[in-house]
């Protein structure tokens, strides 16, 4: 058996965060990897999350793995039909759609924190940092890229 066999740390990480992600009513989707991959057209997978594992760093005595992670947030902007809008709110429900993922990202991150993932084992590290993006990609797009460090143990001990 070759020492890289049986190692699971980075599938327990993505596991993790994409089971989390859609126990929460307001993710109907959770993908990873390369978003150019994904059919962003398809209008049923929304509200959706992304997961882009960034980097790993093993610490040094070998017992854990701290993974830099961006779980990108997002919903479909819908335009309003009707005549009358808000000055302030516009005329769509992009406002709506910011603080909604940005709430679903502060209580994934606050659950490694100091939540009941802390206490599976697993642990947030620093802080939260979320970048708001505005109707991008072809079906004008809005949500947060939420980045922060997730610790998890090493599950290949050197013998």
């Amino acid at each position: 058996m070759s020492d890289n066999q049986g190692a699971t740390a980075f599938f327990t990480m993505l596991d993790t965060l994409r089971l989390h992600l859609l126990e929460d009513p307001n993710i109907n989707t959770c993908t990873y990897g390369d978003l150019a991959q994904i059919d962003l057209s398809k209008q049923t997978i929304f509200p959706l999350a992304h997961l882009v594992p960034n980097t790993a760093t093993v610490d040094p005595t070998g017992q854990t793995i701290t993974f830099n992670v961006s779980v990108i947030l997002m919903d479909i902007v819908d335009v309003s039909k009707e005549k009358e809008t808000d000055i302030f709110y516009g005329i769509t429900n992009e406002q709506f759609i910011l603080n909604t993922m940005l709430a679903i990202g502060n209580k994934l991150f606050n659950r490694f924190k100091g939540g009941d993932l802390r206490l599976e084992g697993y642990q947030a590290n620093g802080s939260l940092n979320a970048q708001p993006f505005y109707q991008r990609f072809e079906n004008q797009l809005a949500g947060w890229n939420c980045t922060f460090d997730l610790t998890f143990q090493n599950d290949i001990y050197i013998c």
